[in-house]
């Protein structure tokens, strides 16, 4: 690993950011809702509102930290098309993440008020399902990219990732 990668080692509180919104997203597709009607179930209705508030509330937090506190660990060297490309995806992960959560509480608050079918809450589904398959491909791009780096050995994947750490 060169000198310029050594110093942009993220902190220990931007790895925990990192690797706890994995186990938290994991967790969220997890326990998805798969079908409206499963929100008629008050406890379940209620622990999806507080679910998606509190993972809105820790991707504010964590947005800021890592904006605030940590520097990309891209070689200097980098092309300016790959740094852009790569704030681009880290930006359109906390977009999609936020707009997963805020469609999620719309499609809710929606149910709640008695639009339980029709155009209203169809759309509502249409613009969520668009939000998180777009998450889903900017997340394989962002896992291709890890993999690029760490055959490419320039110190970004060892920068993040706790195992297969860079010789």
């Amino acid at each position: 690993m060169t000198k310029q990668n050594e110093k942009n080692q993220y902190s220990f509180l931007a790895k925990f950011w990192h690797w706890g919104f994995v186990l938290l997203f994991i967790y969220g597709v997890a326990k998805q809702v798969d079908e409206i009607e499963q929100l008629e179930d008050k406890f379940f209705f209620q622990f999806e509102i507080v679910f998606a508030l509190l993972f809105l509330f820790l991707l504010i937090i964590r947005f800021v930290y890592m904006n605030k506190t940590q520097e990309t660990s891209l070689p200097d060297d980098t092309s300016k098309f790959q740094k852009i490309a790569a704030r681009s995806v880290h930006l359109g992960m906390y977009t999609t993440l936020a707009g997963t959560a805020i469609t999620g509480l719309l499609i809710g608050l929606f149910y709640w008020l008695g639009f339980k079918d029709g155009l209203l809450i169809d759309l509502l589904t249409a613009i969520h399902s668009f939000v998180v398959n777009a998450l889903y491909w900017l997340i394989g791009i962002h896992i291709v990219a890890a993999i690029y780096h760490r055959l490419k050995k320039d110190g970004v994947w060892s920068s993040m990732v706790p195992f297969l750490k860079e010789k």
